[in-house]
């Protein structure tokens, strides 16, 4: 394909449900191969507009920021929502087997590397926002950590950004200062009274891919039981901090979190939608949308999504980001979250630790009514916020 090729919709894939101002596009990149699936609004042939762009999380896709992009676009902006590496509609990553992946694929230089190149490809040479939600928002941050200079400001949502824990210091004279992070929870947490485990870890084995995508409730059920209870509309989240990074203190946080050390995924939602009224959630996410996911993980399988986790949970994987060790996130920066997201508080101490890391933060806003996934649940509160932190810049 020409490099300067766009490219076009697969014909065997049905168009997706899009409000109107909202269109699919496909472009091919060959600085990395991939062709990009994104949605748009707001573009204008003269490119007058400032770029946002909106990076999803996990199980999501970019989709999930549909009912925002209008109202984005309205007050001006060029929006694009894209599917990342390993999701959705985007092609030409590895998509090998468990254990025949190229995991050099999944590091955070190249998550960065990736997004670089789309604005490139989209004719743009600076973000004036980059909004990213859960692993999005590890891509957000990522983004504005490492090029500031083309990343004019971040929204991070509903996962905080966590600080590099810095490199062994002051090794050759006087008394050597070694960084500190939250280490390997695993077995602590298999110890408990009732045994759990962490869904970072679980997600990166060999076998989350098949459980993920084969639940014995099937994955329409499953993806509703998985989409309410992190929602709003759950009764049992009522989140609050957690005191310590400690097997007893992350026991608190729900199965979705911290899982029965016996059960996959799928069982824990059933266990947790057992007495459950699912029709809550169609509130905001109607058939009509949950069947795009459904759709479109039956069609690709969940181990794209998962190799990320797999990555997270690999210090090897993670050397790259030491290049950029004692640097904050310096653009302006902002953290909005659902008030009923346990999210905020599964790592402790990284949101009340963000006017640490950030330079140039602009606070929290949290979305009442809202859980993991405000954009969804709370769309015009998300809305209203992201414009007015463009609006201080």
């Amino acid at each position: 394909m020409p490099a300067t090729a766009q490219a076009t919709a697969p014909h065997d894939l049905p168009p997706l449900p899009l409000p109107a101002g909202v269109s699919e596009q496909y472009v091919y990149c060959p600085s990395n191969r991939l062709t990009f699936h994104l949605l748009e609004a707001g573009y204008t042939p003269e490119r007058d507009r400032l770029l946002l762009l909106l990076a999803h999380g996990y199980p999501e896709l970019a989709f999930s920021w549909r009912k925002v992009m209008p109202a984005l676009a309205e007050a001006g902006y060029y929006v694009v929502a894209f599917d990342q590496r390993g999701y959705g509609r985007t092609t030409g990553w590895d998509n090998s087997t468990y254990d025949k992946t190229n995991m050099s694929e999944f590091t955070v230089t190249n998550l960065v590397r990736d997004v670089v190149i789309l604005v490139h490809a989209l004719g743009y040479r600076e973000v004036a926002c980059i909004v990213g939600h859960d692993f999005g928002a590890v891509t957000s941050s990522m983004c504005a950590w490492i090029r500031p200079d083309l990343f004019k400001s971040v929204v991070m949502m509903s996962h905080p950004y966590k600080e590099h824990p810095g490199l062994p210091f002051n090794l050759l004279h006087g008394e050597a200062t070694m960084p500190k992070a939250p280490g390997d929870i695993r077995d602590a947490l298999a110890k408990l009274p009732e045994p759990r485990k962490h869904y970072t870890w679980y997600n990166a084995t060999p076998t989350a891919a098949q459980d993920w995508d084969s639940p014995a409730q099937g994955l329409k059920a499953f993806l509703r039981g998985y989409w309410h209870v992190k929602s709003a509309d759950w009764a049992g989240n009522d989140p609050k901090p957690l005191h310590a990074w400690s097997a007893e203190e992350l026991a608190k946080l729900p199965y979705y979190y911290i899982l029965p050390l016996s059960k996959t995924m799928p069982e824990a939602i059933a266990l947790m939608m057992k007495n459950e009224d699912e029709d809550k959630t169609k509130s905001w996410m109607p058939d009509e949308a949950l069947d795009v996911y459904v759709q479109e993980w039956g069609r690709t399988g969940f181990q794209g999504g998962l190799n990320w986790y797999r990555a997270m949970t690999n210090p090897e994987g993670q050397k790259d980001a030491d290049l950029f060790a004692g640097r904050k996130i310096e653009c302006p920066s902002i953290f909005i979250s659902g008030a009923k997201d346990w999210g905020n508080y599964q790592t402790p101490g990284v949101l009340e630790g963000l006017p640490k890391a950030c330079a140039q933060f602009k606070g929290v806003k949290m979305i009442e009514g809202a859980g993991h996934w405000p954009q969804q649940e709370q769309p015009e509160r998300v809305v209203k916020e992201i414009l007015d932190f463009l609006g201080q810049l």
